[in-house]
């Protein structure tokens, strides 16, 4: 099930413009839309729920600004990539992600990851270390962090509660896209601190790139995996392979006002990483520092990077 090359050609919902430029690239069996700038060391960026590439437009031309190729991609299943029946795990979406990484004919990349990309790039940092330089997550603890916080945290299960509603069949699905994706809006606009992220018109941009057919549906299934698989012997096997040190620099950042990820479960993923390791919380932020404060996001992100020997 691949999405027709009409809804994402010529603009429309996902194909932005911008100062970027938009192609394709095939990768791990599936194809892939990324948004590209600049020339020099391969920063990756990974969104999360429910967005696309487009979270990152403030960071792109800064990154192309400081000297990196910064290149945004759509996971599986959302804005111009690949809707696939399947494929929808942490391991195979982290491997999309290094496959693109090859693809783009780069040695290893940065990776910077929000929520759901956080999660694929602690991943694939354990999986294909040396495919990744350097690891920055946003607002998303590592993942053995997360299933315990889900797990043994009634604040933080009750926080996270929309990953235990999409374990439903298909109502979610339905309810992302009712009225013209109205929850999409209401779901930013709840999880962002007292600083709102955009305007209507940015709101609107997410509400239309959850309405191209099947992306309500692919943005749902690695949630659905995350919470199936607890017991079953591929998401035991997942969590005991997640049991590897990540042995890039790391860079955790993370608002103080995040409701959807509590602080006290994002803090504390150092004691997997051995690797100089940074931990900065955004204060009065929410869950997308990235979009609410984008000058002092990108000015971490961009110093952090530049820096050659980050410490402790």
């Amino acid at each position: 099930m691949t999405l027709p090359e009409s809804s994402t050609a010529g603009g429309g919902p996902v194909r932005l413009d911008g100062p970027w430029t938009h192609r394709d690239v095939a990768a791990n069996g599936a194809r892939f839309h990324i948004a590209e700038m600049g020339d020099g060391p391969l920063v990756l960026l990974l969104h999360g729920f429910p967005q696309f590439w487009w979270t990152w437009r403030h960071q792109l031309p800064a990154l192309a600004e400081a000297g990196f190729r910064a290149v945004a991609m759509d996971l599986r299943g959302v804005g111009g990539s690949d809707r696939t029946p399947r494929g929808y795990d942490p391991a195979n979406l982290a491997l999309d992600i290094t496959g693109v990484v090859r693809s783009l004919g780069e040695p290893d990349a940065a990776l910077v990851g929000h929520d759901l990309g956080g999660y694929l790039a602690w991943t694939a940092a354990v999986m294909r270390p040396k495919l990744v330089r350097r690891l920055v997550v946003s607002s998303m603890p590592h993942p053995r962090r997360w299933r315990s916080a889900m797990l043994s945290d009634l604040s933080q299960s009750r926080a996270g509660s929309h990953v235990w509603g999409f374990q439903r069949p298909w109502l979610p699905e339905r309810r992302l896209v009712a009225d013209d994706a109205a929850l999409v809006g209401e779901l930013i606009r709840d999880w962002s601190g007292p600083q709102p992220i955009a305007d209507e018109e940015a709101f609107e941009t997410y509400r239309r790139a959850m309405l191209v057919p099947s992306t309500a549906h692919c943005s749902i299934e690695p949630y659905r995996w995350m919470v199936r698989s607890l017991a079953r012997p591929d998401g035991i096997q997942f969590n005991r392979r997640m049991k590897r040190p990540v042995r890039v620099p790391t860079l955790h950042l993370h608002g103080s006002l995040d409701p959807v990820m509590r602080t006290r479960s994002a803090a504390g993923s150092g004691e997997y990483v051995e690797a100089p390791y940074r931990w900065r919380l955004f204060d009065g932020l929410g869950h997308f520092p990235h979009e609410e404060d984008p000058v002092a996001f990108t000015t971490e992100l961009v110093n952090w990077l530049k820096d050659p020997e980050p410490d402790r």
